[in-house]
C-alpha cells in the first residue's frame, strides 16, 4: 500500500477534541473544549432566523459577502482605531482555524521557520508543519508567562519568516504588554519577518488589563496579519466565522489560499452575524463583566481544592496545577478526572514543547450553574486522597 504523507507524523489528532469525546462517554461537565453552554445575543439568533428566509442559500462572494464585510470594517475599526477598506483588507474564512492556516500558507515557503510561544493552541505547530514550515519553539515561563528577550532575539536571528501571537493567549490566558508587544515588533522589523496574531478573545480582557490591538502599533501595518473569529465575542463557535484582516498585498494573496482551501464562509451565517457586528459598545463592556463573573466564580471554586492554579488576565482558560496528586502524566490525570470526578479538562502537555505534566487545563465560558456543579466536584480534591 502507498504510505501517507510524512509530515503527519509529527503532529497528533486534537486533544482537545478527544477529552470532548471522552467527556461526552462518561457523563463529565466538560470544561475542556472552549465552547459556552449559553446561548448568543438575541438579535443575532433574530438576525439568524430572517437570514434563513432570505436570498442567502448560495455561494457568497468567495472571501466574504459584501455587506458582512462592511459591517466588520466598520466594528474593527470602531474597536482598533485601526481604518479597514472591506474590499481591501479583509478574507472572511470558515473560522480563525481557516484563518490562520490561510495565513501561514501565504507569508511562508516550505522550509522557513515560524516562531511559536510555548504553551501554544494546538493547531500552530500543525498550522506550521502543514505550511511545510519549520516551527521554532520560545517558552513563556509560568507563572506569568513571560518570555526571555534574548532567547527571542535569538529565534529571530535564526531565520524565522514569522512568528505566531496569541492575545489573550489560549492557554495561559496571559495579556500581552504595550512593550511586550512593542519589543516583538521591533525584532520582526528587524528581520524582515511577518507578524501573525490570533485574537479571538480580543473583548475577554479582565481589569486593570487591556488589550492591545498590535496592528495598530506604528510600523505595523505591513507585517502584522489578524487572524481572528467571531466564535468567542458572540458564543456562535459552531457557525465557524473568521477573517484575515492584513494590508492589501498581503490580502491579495491570502484570498488565493482562501479560495482553494475552503471557497467561502456560510452566505446565511455571514447575513445573520451582522447583527452582532452592529451591537452598540455596552455589549462589549456587558461580555467582560459576564466573563468576570465567570471567571470569579469558578477561581473560588478552585480555591476550594487546595491546589494552585493560573489565574488568568484573558480568556477563559486556567491551569490547574495537579503534580502533587501523583499521577505519572497529566493526561492520565485528565482522564481520572473526567472517569472519578465528573470534570472534563486538557491535559497541559498538549499545549507545551517542553516535557510539562503538572498541569489541566479549564475553561469556564458556561453559565455559572454549569461552573457551581463543576465546582462542586472539584471540591472532592481537597479531601480525596493523593494517589500514590
Amino acid at each position: 500500500m502507498p504510505a501517507t504523507a510524512s509530515r503527519l507524523s509529527h503532529f497528533t489528532e486534537s486533544v482537545i477534541r478527544a477529552m470532548t469525546r471522552l467527556s461526552n462517554q462518561h457523563g463529565a461537565i466538560n470544561l475542556s473544549q472552549g465552547f459556552p453552554d449559553f446561548d448568543p445575543p438575541e438579535p443575532v439568533l433574530a438576525a439568524l432566523e430572517r437570514a434563513t428566509r432570505g436570498p442567502f442559500h448560495q455561494y457568497a462572494v468567495t472571501w466574504g459577502a459584501p455587506r458582512f464585510r462592511q459591517a466588520l470594517a466598520a466594528k474593527i475599526t470602531r474597536c482598533s482605531g485601526v481604518p479597514v477598506d472591506p474590499d481591501l483588507n479583509l478574507v472572511v474564512t470558515c473560522g480563525s482555524t481557516e484563518a490562520m492556516m490561510c495565513a501561514m500558507m501565504t507569508c511562508c515557503n516550505p522550509g522557513d521557520k515560524v516562531i511559536i510561544f510555548s504553551p501554544f493552541y494546538e493547531n500552530y505547530g500543525a498550522d506550521a508543519i502543514l505550511s511545510g514550515a519549520d516551527p521554532i519553539y520560545v517558552p513563556l515561563r509560568p507563572p506569568q508567562f513571560s518570555f526571555d528577550p534574548d532567547e527571542l532575539a535569538r529565534a529571530f536571528a535564526s531565520g524565522a519568516k514569522a512568528i505566531i501571537v496569541c492575545n489573550p493567549s489560549n492557554p495561559t490566558g496571559k495579556v500581552f504588554t504595550r512593550a511586550e508587544l512593542q519589543f516583538i515588533l521591533y525584532l520582526a522589523e528587524k528581520h524582515d519577518a511577518f507578524v501573525i496574531t490570533d485574537e479571538p478573545y480580543e473583548h475577554i480582557v479582565y481589569a486593570p488589563h487591556e488589550h492591545v490591538y498590535m496592528n495598530s502599533l506604528p510600523g505595523a501595518a505591513d507585517r502584522v496579519i489578524v487572524c481572528n473569529s467571531l466564535s468567542k465575542t458572540y458564543s456562535i463557535t459552531g457557525w465557524r466565522l473568521g477573517y484575515v484582516h492584513a494590508a492589501p498585498h498581503i490580502i491579495a494573496q491570502a484570498r488565493k489560499v482562501h479560495d482553494f482551501l475552503t471557497v467561502g464562509a456560510a452566505a446565511p451565517l455571514q447575513e445573520a452575524a451582522i447583527a452582532g457586528l452592529e451591537l452598540p459598545a455596552s455589549y462589549y463592556a456587558g461580555l467582560q463583566a459576564t466573563y468576570t463573573a465567570k471567571r470569579d466564580v469558578f477561581l473560588t471554586h478552585l480555591r476550594r481544592t487546595g491546589l494552585p492554579f493560573t489565574e488568568p488576565q484573558g480568556a477563559y482558560y486556567v491551569l490547574l496545577d495537579i503534580s502533587s496528586l501523583g499521577f505519572p502524566t497529566d493526561t492520565e490525570a485528565a482522564e481520572w478526572f473526567i472517569r472519578e470526578i465528573g470534570v472534563a479538562g486538557v491535559p497541559g502537555s498538549s499545549f507545551f514543547r517542553e516535557p510539562e505534566h503538572r498541569f489541566i487545563r479549564f475553561h469556564f465560558a458556561k453559565k455559572e450553574e454549569t461552573l457551581h456543579a463543576a465546582g462542586e466536584r472539584l471540591a472532592l480534591l481537597a479531601n480525596h486522597p493523593r494517589r500514590a
